[in-house]
């Protein structure tokens, strides 16, 4: 049996039913605003409610991620669901860029980026991140942990070197600039209003 084919199982399915009522009753969401979250149709996740179907791995995982959750917080079991995240090193799923002028890595789970993302940047000597701008509303916080960086948001430019941060509105033009002949590394905190 495929990932795609896994279903959710007899007793799952039945905890998902009620957790997919109260969570959506609890955002206030109808089944119309679900489905364009989530991307599952709204016949569907009228039959989930109704304990009609039994939805597949996938289908589970994106209305989990919908409510910003894991497939384990979603069902509520506690053999499933764990206090503690890892977001393993070695773990290449949280490679954002990697090549020889940058390499960014996320901390934050996957499932946390609709409101807040947490990114470990390094940047090669004399190189540079440009970014278009963000959503409205978007900042960024910046803590040099190695090296120096130039940091310009809009009209905006400032220095910074070891154990500097700066925050800044990132709706706009931005560049994260390595002004040294030694590697950047900094941590990167997007938040969204």
């Amino acid at each position: 049996m495929t990932a795609r084919q896994t279903t959710v199982g007899d007793g799952g399915g039945q905890v998902l039913c009620e957790r997919v009522i109260e969570l959506r009753k609890k955002k206030g969401l109808t089944l119309d605003q679900l489905a364009s979250a989530s991307g599952v149709s709204r016949s569907m996740l009228s039959q989930i409610e109704r304990g009609r179907a039994n939805p597949t791995l996938a289908v589970a995982l994106r209305i989990a991620q919908a409510f910003g959750l894991s497939i384990g917080e979603l069902v509520d079991q506690p053999w499933t669901a764990s206090s503690i995240e890892v977001v393993r090193g070695d773990d290449a799923n949280h490679l954002f860029r990697d090549d020889r002028e940058c390499r960014i890595r996320t901390l934050s789970p996957l499932h946390l980026e609709k409101s807040v993302e947490f990114y470990e940047l390094r940047i090669a000597p004399r190189a540079r991140l440009h970014s278009a701008p963000h959503f409205e509303g978007t900042r960024e916080l910046l803590t040099v942990t190695q090296g120096r960086a130039l940091v310009e948001a809009g009209d905006n430019r400032c220095a910074l070197a070891e154990g500097d941060s700066a925050h800044y509105h990132a709706d706009q033009e931005h560049t994260i600039e390595n002004d040294s002949d030694d590697e950047l590394v900094c941590f990167l905190v997007v938040t969204y209003q």
